[in-house]
């Protein structure tokens, strides 16, 4: 077999593409030194001559908004930040107040009649636990752990009004607790809530005399009608009013409930005999407090502990008018 020549060896394509290859290679070495070299830094402080005053300004520009532009971001997912806890805070809040609206629309029911559970006298002195009332700009007495109870008047003030004609806290036997009770209980009162009055004509007196009281009439019914309803508790043998002014005092009581509802079905927002004297003011075109409409009714709202005001008298007749009713 004849042998090859060293020209064919150096001629045959396997050997040629490995040169090709490994001066590819090589070439690819030179290049990566050459641009490694040209990335490196030089020594001296002279600048590139191929980069002109203007764009190394540009450079210099750019290089420090980019430095100052991490802070800036920084910064902005700060406030981003807060914008959200604030706007979570501010969902809070709202839901935190629509659940308040929610609850207060809820309408709270009141019992009518005495629970036979509760309906026990008092056992020894009187326990008085609460704050006495303060006065809104209305002139609504304001009770801060019973805020639906808004009378304008204090129990001394329709004592002194002249109320019940006068037999208020007369001698009674209560069918309620099968006692009888002498004219004393009003000795429970502050001094002051009966001073200057004359005790046995417009506090304990057993007639009742219409003069005594504020639109001179007769209103109410008797104490036996009230019992033979169930209204009232061993408690409060004399009455609602009774228990008004224990309540004033500070007294709380499992009844509380029962009769905070007589009152606002008698003198409430909706109250039957508040909004009926509304009602006879509009249609008599009178004044709000023209005693010679319906004195009965107002005779009855006192002894409640509310007098019809201006403000209130107004209010109901917007609404009415806004409802057409009028």
């Amino acid at each position: 077999m004849p042998k090859r020549k060293s020209s064919d060896v150096e001629k045959s394509p396997s050997s040629a593409s490995k040169r090709k290859k490994s001066a590819s290679s090589q070439d690819r070495v030179d290049k990566k030194k050459t641009t490694s070299a040209k990335k490196k830094p030089s020594s001296g402080k002279a600048t590139s001559p191929s980069k002109s005053p203007s764009t190394s300004k540009k450079s210099t520009t750019s290089r420090k908004r980019s430095a100052s532009s991490p802070k800036k971001s920084t910064s902005t997912k700060k406030s981003a930040s807060k914008k959200r806890v604030s706007s979570k805070q501010d969902d809070a809040s709202a839901s935190s107040d629509e659940e308040q609206v929610s609850t207060s629309k809820q309408k709270k029911t009141y019992p009518k009649l005495v629970d036979p559970v509760t309906n026990k006298e008092t056992v020894g002195a009187i326990k008085y636990t609460a704050k006495e009332p303060s006065r809104n700009k209305k002139g609504e007495l304001v009770f801060t752990d019973c805020p639906e109870l808004r009378p304008n008047m204090t129990p001394k003030e329709v004592l002194q009004a002249g109320s019940f004609g006068g037999t208020y806290f007369r001698p009674i036997y209560s069918s309620a607790t099968g006692k009888q009770y002498k004219d004393e209980a009003y000795l429970e009162l502050p001094k002051d809530w009966t001073e200057g009055l004359n005790i046995k004509k417009k506090v304990t007196s057993s007639k009742y005399d219409e003069s005594v009281n504020t639109y001179k009439v007769k209103c109410g019914g008797s104490l036996e009608m009230w019992e033979e309803s169930g209204w009232i508790h061993k408690q409060d043998p004399y009455g609602w009013f009774q228990w008004y002014c224990r309540f004033y005092r500070g007294r709380r009581s499992a009844d509380d409930d029962r009769q905070v509802g007589r009152w606002l079905r008698c003198a409430g927002p909706t109250g039957r005999w508040k909004n009926n004297l509304i009602m006879k003011c509009y249609r008599a075109g009178a004044r709000y407090d023209d005693p010679n409409i319906s004195p009965v009714v107002r005779q009855t709202l006192q002894h409640w502990g509310y007098r019809l005001t201006e403000e209130d008298y107004q209010a109901k007749v917007k609404q009415l008018k806004r409802k057409k009713v009028v």
